[in-house]
C-alpha cells in the first residue's frame, strides 16, 4: 500500500479533457467566466502572509481536479467498455470548470505547486502549476467562492528489489519508451512533403538521457510521464491518474506506449504527438519561441517536441484521417436523405479541392455544421403513469396563480401523452403485420400514426410576473432541454435565418445554433421579448423571417439560409413571451396562441412572497429558519406601500433590504453574546423603519357621502394593481359649460360628455325638470374632476359612475360611500361590458368597498375571483343606467322609472 498523508487543500477544477500527472507542467488558462480562480489566489496569498510574510506562492500546494467522464465512475472504473462509447446517461455531458459542481469532479486528482502566473494585459491571465503527487478526495468541505477539499495524498511505495513482476514491466516500459523515440528521430530525417513529423536532436536526446537515468525506484514517475507523452483519451489519462497501485499504472502506461508505437508502425507517415502539457524535467527554453507563439496565437496546444511536433507541415497524408474522421461524424448523425445527399455530394467535393482553396474550409466548416444539428436525436419526454400529476405539482411549486396557463400547459401534456400511447399501439400492429409479411396492412397502420405538432404559445404580460420561469418549469416538468433565445433588439434577418455560405464569416442563424447547443431536435425553446423584434429596414424584416419558425403548418420544413436543407422544427415546443401586443405585427401573432398573464394581485403577491420570495431572500441572506419572521401585517404593508408593480421583483428586493437589516441586527447580537434579545418578529413599526417613509398611498373608501361624488375602479392604478377612484362633480352659475380636470384622457372625456348627455335628455324623465323641453344646463356650469391630478388616467370604465355622479348633483341625493361603480355607458343608457374585472375588485376590496356594480356581460369575469374577494364583497350586475339607479337608492321612487319596464324586456 502507497504511504498517505492527509491535508485540507484548495482545488482548481481542470478545462474539459484535461488531466495533469505528477511530474508534468500544465498551463491553465483562466478566462473571466471562472471567479474562483481569483478567489482562491486571493485566498492563499492571504494565508501564506499569514504564515510566514516571506513565503513564497510557489510553496503553498493546490489540488488540480479533472472533470468526470461519462465513460468511468469517480475512481476510474469503467462503467462502459471501451468499445462502447454511448455515455453513461445519469451523468452530465455538458459540464465545464467554470459551473462544475462536487458530484462532476474526479474522485482523484493532483497536488500541485504554483510555478508562475502569466498575464496578457486583457484581464485574462494563465497559471503555470507544477504535478507534486497523487491526491484522492475524501470529501469537499467548500464549494463557493471555491472548491476546497480533505484529501490523502498517495505516494508511490519503495519497490522491493524481489518484486520480479514489476521489474519486468518496467523493463518493457523503458524499451518501449527507447523505441519510441527512435521512430520520431527517424521521422525528423523524412521529408517535409510525406506529412512526418520528428523531435529535433537535441530535445531527443535530453528525453533519452531523461528516461536512462529513471531507476527501479522511479517506474511511477516513468509511467506518469509516458502516459502523458503519448496520444492518448481523456478517460484512458484519468485511468492512469486513478491507478495508485504501480504495477497496475505500469501496465496502463505499457499499453498506450505499444498502441501509439504499433500505429506509427502502421503508417506510412509518423504522426505527431501533442499534448496541452509539457514535463517539468525538460528545458523548455530550447523550444523554438517562434513557434509556441505561433500556436499560442492560433490556438493550437504546446508541444514539447519544438518545432516538428505541432501539427504536421504537409496537409497530403493528413487529410484521408481527417476526411475519414468527417465521415463519421456525418454518419452518426443520421441525415435525412436529403440532408445526407447534399453531405455525401460536398464530401465529393472536398476530396477533390486542395487545402489552399479558399473555399476549402469554407466547406469543411459547412459539413462539420451539418454534423452537429441532432437530426434525430431526441429527448424520452417523462410520460408515464404520473405524468400529469407531477407537471401540476411542478407548476404549482413554481407558480403562484396563473391557472389559465397551467392549464393550457397540462392539456398539451395530456395530448402529447394520449398520442404516445396511440403511436406504441400501431408500432406493435406494425411489427405483428411485418412479421405476418401484410405489406399493405403495415401502410395502412402507418398512416395512423399520429404526428407530433407542438403548440407554438405566447405568454403576453407586464414585466416580473413569471412568464420566463413558465417556460423553464414546462422543461423541467417535460424532461426536456431549455434553451432561451433573447430576441430583444434582434435587427438583421440573417440572425434568425443565417447567412448565405458565400459571405466571410457566415454563420447559421439563432434558430439552428440554439439546436446545436441543446443536441436534440425536441427541446423547449423560449422566445424571450417577441414584441421587441425589430421591423422592416435594410437588413430585411426578422419579424417576418420568424413567420416560417412559427407556422405550425411549415415549420417542419424551415429552411435556414447557411445550411439551406430542410429542418424540423415541428417538435421544437416554442414558448415566446412578450410585454405588450401592440407591436407584434398580425401575421406574426396569427400563428402564435396567445395566453394573457395579468399582474399578480395584492392576494397573489402576498402568497408568492410567503411561498417564494421570503425563503429565498432569508438563505440569500444568511440566515436560517425562524430567525426572520413575517406576518400577514407586515407582508401587506410591504406590497401596498412599497411596491406598485405588475410583478414580484420590487416586492423581492424589498423583501431582501428587510432581511439584510434583520441580518445586522441579529450579527451584532450574536457578537455581542446577547442572541437572546434578538427578535425576529417584525412589524410594521420595523418596516416603516427599515424602509423609510411609504412609497405610496393608497386610496380609501369615504366614511361620508355628499351629492355628486361616486367611486369609481381603476384596474391599474401603477404597476398592475387596482385601485378606487373618486369622481367629484360640482355646479356653479353659468350658461351650460362644462370642465374636465385631474389629467383626463380622451376615453374619460368622452365618457363623460355622454352621461351628460343621457342625463339632459332624461331630465324631466329624472324628476330634475318640470317640463319635458327644458334645458338642465341652461343656467348652470358643471366641473368634473378626478383627485390625484398629476397621474394621466384613461380607460372606457367610467362612464355609469359619471352618469351617477351628474345624477347625484342635480337631484341632491347622496350615493353611499362605501358603493363603488364599472361600466361604460350608451347613448340608450345601457351599460357595456369593461376589463381588468379582477384587479378592479381586489383595489376596491383593499380600499374598503363593500357594494360594486359590475355590467352584466361581465358576469363570466367573476367566476375567476379569489374567494377571500367573492366573501368580501356584495356584487350586483346592472344592464341599464336604470337599473343602476334602482341599486344606489332603493328607495327613492323616479317619475319615469315605469318606462324602465319597457327597455328591460328589450335587453
Amino acid at each position: 500500500m502507497a504511504r498517505v498523508k492527509t491535508a485540507t487543500l484548495p482545488i482548481i477544477p481542470l478545462a474539459k479533457d484535461t488531466v495533469l500527472l505528477p511530474g508534468i507542467i500544465l498551463r491553465i488558462p483562466v478566462a473571466s467566466s471562472r471567479p474562483d480562480v481569483p478567489a482562491l489566489l486571493s485566498t492563499i496569498y492571504s494565508r501564506a502572509a499569514t504564515k510566514s510574510p516571506s513565503q513564497r506562492l510557489d510553496n503553498v500546494s493546490i489540488g488540480c481536479v479533472p472533470l468526470n467522464s461519462p465513460l468511468l465512475g469517480p475512481t476510474g472504473q469503467r462503467l462502459i467498455s471501451k468499445d462502447d462509447k454511448s455515455p453513461n446517461p445519469s451523468q452530465r455531458l455538458d459540464i465545464n470548470a467554470a459551473s462544475a459542481t462536487k458530484e462532476d469532479l474526479f474522485g482523484y486528482g493532483c497536488a500541485a505547486k504554483i510555478s508562475g502566473v502569466e498575464g496578457r494585459g486583457t484581464g485574462e491571465f494563465a497559471l503555470l502549476v507544477e504535478g507534486v503527487a497523487r491526491i484522492r478526495i475524501d470529501r469537499y468541505t467548500q464549494e463557493r467562492p471555491f472548491f476546497e477539499a480533505e484529501v490523502t495524498y498517495e505516494y508511490d511505495d519503495a519497490i522491493s528489489p524481489e518484486d520480479v513482476a514489476v521489474q519486468g514491466l518496467f523493463a518493457h516500459l523503458k524499451q518501449l519508451s527507447r523505441e519510441l523515440l527512435t521512430l520520431l528521430r527517424l521521422s525528423s530525417l523524412l521529408p517535409r512533403s510525406s506529412g512526418s513529423s520528428g523531435l529535433s536532436p537535441i530535445l531527443a536526446r535530453r528525453l533519452e538521457l531523461f528516461i536512462a537515468k529513471k531507476s527501479i525506484q522511479d517506474a511511477g514517475v516513468l509511467a506518469d510521464f509516458m502516459s502523458n507523452l503519448v496520444e492518448a483519451s481523456f478517460e484512458e489519462k484519468l485511468e492512469v491518474l486513478a491507478a495508485v497501485d504501480i504495477k497496475e499504472r505500469l501496465e496502463r502506461a505499457i499499453a498506450l506506449l505499444q498502441r501509439q508505437v504499433g500505429d506509427i508502425k502502421n503508417n506510412v507517415s509518423f504522426t505527431s504527438i501533442t499534448s496541452t502539457t509539457f514535463p517539468a524535467n525538460i528545458d523548455v527554453d530550447q523550444i523554438s519561441r517562434q513557434e509556441r507563439m505561433r500556436k499560442e496565437k492560433s490556438g493550437l496546444p504546446m508541444s514539447p517536441f519544438g518545432v516538428g511536433a505541432g501539427r504536421p507541415q504537409g496537409d497530403d497524408e493528413q487529410e484521408p484521417n481527417e476526411m475519414d474522421e468527417l465521415k463519421k461524424k456525418i454518419e452518426a448523425a443520421k441525415m435525412p436523405p436529403e440532408a445526407a445527399k447534399v453531405a455525401d455530394r460536398e464530401i465529393k467535393r472536398l476530396q477533390k479541392m486542395s487545402p489552399a482553396q479558399a473555399e476549402y474550409q469554407v466547406t469543411r466548416n459547412y459539413l462539420e455544421n451539418l454534423a452537429e444539428i441532432p437530426w434525430s436525436v431526441t429527448t424520452e419526454d417523462n410520460l408515464g403513469v404520473e405524468t400529469l400529476s407531477r407537471a401540476r405539482k411542478q407548476l404549482d411549486e413554481d407558480h403562484y396563480g396563473l391557472e389559465k396557463v397551467k392549464k393550457r400547459l397540462l392539456e398539451y401534456l395530456a395530448v402529447l401523452k394520449l398520442k404516445q400511447s396511440i403511436n406504441d399501439e400501431v408500432a406493435a400492429e406494425v411489427a405483428k403485420a411485418e412479421e405476418e409479411k401484410a405489406l399493405e396492412k403495415v401502410e395502412v397502420l402507418k398512416g395512423k400514426r399520429m404526428i407530433d405538432k407542438s403548440p407554438i404559445l405566447l405568454l403576453v404580460g407586464p414585466p416580473g410576473v413569471g412568464k420566463t420561469s413558465l417556460a423553464k418549469s414546462v422543461a423541467t416538468a417535460l424532461g426536456r432541454k431549455f434553451h432561451r433565445i433573447s430576441l430583444g433588439g434582434v435587427r438583421d434577418e440573417a440572425e434568425i435565418r443565417g447567412h448565405r455560405r458565400t459571405y466571410v464569416a457566415a454563420m447559421p442563424g439563432l434558430i439552428v445554433n440554439g439546436l446545436k447547443k441543446v443536441g436534440v431536435s425536441n427541446p423547449v425553446f423560449l422566445l424571450d421579448e417577441i414584441d421587441k423584434v425589430g421591423t422592416s429596414n435594410f437588413h430585411g424584416d426578422p419579424s417576418a423571417a420568424m413567420l416560417e419558425v412559427l407556422d405550425p403548418e411549415q415549420n417542419h420544413t424551415f429552411t435556414d439560409h447557411y445550411v439551406n436543407i430542410p429542418i424540423d422544427l415541428s417538435k421544437v415546443l416554442f414558448i415566446a413571451t412578450a410585454n405588450s401586443l401592440d407591436t407584434i405585427p398580425p401575421p406574426l401573432l396569427d400563428r402564435m396562441e396567445t395566453i394573457g398573464l395579468s399582474g399578480y394581485t395584492t392576494l397573489e403577491k402576498r402568497h408568492i412572497a410567503q411561498q417564494h420570495l421570503i425563503p429565498k431572500q432569508i438563505r440569500t441572506n444568511g440566515l436560517g429558519a425562524g430567525q426572520v419572521e413575517f406576518n400577514q401585517e407586515v407582508i401587506s404593508k410591504i406590497i401596498e406601500a412599497y411596491t406598485r408593480e405588475s410583478g414580484v421583483r420590487n416586492l423581492e428586493r424589498e423583501i431582501g433590504s428587510v432581511c439584510r437589516a434583520k441580518a445586522v441586527e441579529f450579527a451584532e447580537a450574536k457578537d455581542a453574546g446577547h442572541v437572546e434579545k434578538y427578535k425576529p418578529q417584525l412589524t410594521v413599526d420595523d418596516i416603516e423603519e427599515i424602509l423609510g417613509i411609504e412609497k405610496f398611498d393608497e386610496e380609501i373608501a369615504e366614511k361620508t357621502s355628499r351629492p355628486g361624488i361616486v367611486t369609481g375602479l381603476v384596474a391599474y392604478s401603477s404597476g398592475g394593481n387596482g385601485s378606487i377612484l373618486f369622481i367629484e362633480v360640482a355646479d356653479m352659475p353659468g350658461s351650460g359649460s362644462v370642465q374636465l380636470t385631474g389629467k383626463l384622457g380622451d376615453v374619460l372625456k368622452e365618457s363623460v360628455e355622454v352621461a351628460l348627455t343621457w342625463v339632459k335628455a332624461h331630465a324631466y324623465e329624472l324628476g330634475l325638470t318640470h317640463d319635458p323641453s327644458e334645458n338642465i344646463m341652461k343656467n348652470r356650469s358643471i366641473h368634473v374632476h378626478c383627485p390625484s391630478g398629476a397621474i394621466p388616467k384613461d380607460g372606457p370604465s367610467a362612464g355609469m359612475a359619471h352618469t351617477i355622479a351628474l345624477i347625484s348633483l342635480f337631484s341632491g341625493k347622496a350615493v353611499p360611500p362605501t358603493m363603488a361603480m364599472t361600466g361604460e355607458i350608451s347613448l340608450r343608457g345601457r351599460v357595456t361590458a369593461v376589463g381588468g374585472i379582477k384587479e378592479k375588485l381586489i383595489g376596491a376590496l383593499r380600499a374598503g368597498v363593500k357594494t360594486v356594480l359590475l355590467p352584466a356581460q361581465n358576469r363570466k369575469d367573476v367566476k375567476d375571483l379569489p374567494q377571500e374577494v367573492k366573501d368580501g364583497l356584495e356584487i350586483i350586475h346592472v344592464r341599464h343606467i336604470w337599473e343602476a339607479m334602482r341599486c344606489v337608492w332603493p328607495d327613492t321612487h323616479w317619475p319615469g322609472e315605469e318606462n324602465f319596464a319597457g327597455i328591460e324586456s328589450h335587453l
